[in-house]
């Protein structure tokens, strides 16, 4: 069992599950179907071809960074006729960064996914087009669950920007850890995100469980060492 570990920060991030008409909304958290479209797209697949194999990947999210949901709106004219079409209500997390993680039994997929990611044939963007990574998405290939994977801060250290980890020097703080459940396990939460086919003319995704994992604490000032003990010290030369 492994995991390829992937870094999402950048200045908006957009991560739909579900979108209605001119109102665009996001998820407070990487999708599956947008991680694994990132994926598709570094390995150079067209929109129609069959992502199940990706879909098929154990998924995970760590919040290294919450962000902040900011709102947008945009107008636009109608490139033949210049008519006014609906002003669009669009959303986004802005200044968050998140660790995600698929995990598979199967090394040499991962293997193979890391390299397309660290040379993609097509750039990553953070759910839409209009957000691009702020730094490099790839954070390798690492042994074990995806649980004790994102768990482990010595494997995969905390991500936050500088100015984000100077405000938890002199306290503690968890970062939460959301994991894709398996069939036998019982969900705290469905999402409609795991692609069946991001095909344009049929798009189609079904629900998946997910659940929060154990929190990682990071922060705080350093553990305090314990003074040196020379037990020699009070003798007498």
């Amino acid at each position: 069992m492994s995991v390829l570990a992937l870094r999402l920060a950048g200045p908006l991030q957009a991560w739909g599950a579900s979108a209605r008409f001119a109102r665009r909304t996001t998820e407070n958290t990487p999708t599956k179907s947008g991680v694994v479209g990132l994926l598709a797209a570094a390995l150079g697949r067209p929109r129609t071809a069959d992502p199940a194999d990706l879909a098929g990947l154990r998924f995970g999210v760590r919040v290294d960074q919450p962000g902040t949901r900011v709102r947008d709106y945009q107008t636009a004219r109608h490139l033949v006729t210049g008519d006014s079409m609906p002003v669009s209500e669009r959303f986004y997390v802005a200044d968050a960064v998140f660790v995600a993680g698929v995990e598979s039994d199967d090394e040499d997929v991962l293997s193979a996914l890391d390299r397309a990611v660290r040379s993609p044939h097509f750039l990553p963007y953070l759910g839409r087009r209009s957000c691009p990574p702020s730094r490099p998405v790839d954070l390798g290939v690492h042994p074990g669950g995806l649980e004790d994977v994102l768990g482990d801060t010595e494997v995969l250290p905390w991500q936050a920007s500088a100015w984000y980890r100077a405000e938890w020097e002199d306290r503690e703080t968890e970062l939460p850890v959301f994991v894709e459940t398996r069939e036998s396990e019982q969900a705290d939460e469905l999402l409609r995100d795991l692609p069946e086919s991001f095909d344009p003319r049929h798009r189609r995704y079904r629900m998946r469980g997910v659940s929060a994992g154990p929190p990682v604490r990071v922060g705080g000032p350093p553990p305090e060492q314990p003074e040196h003990h020379d037990p020699l010290a009070a003798l007498e030369g």
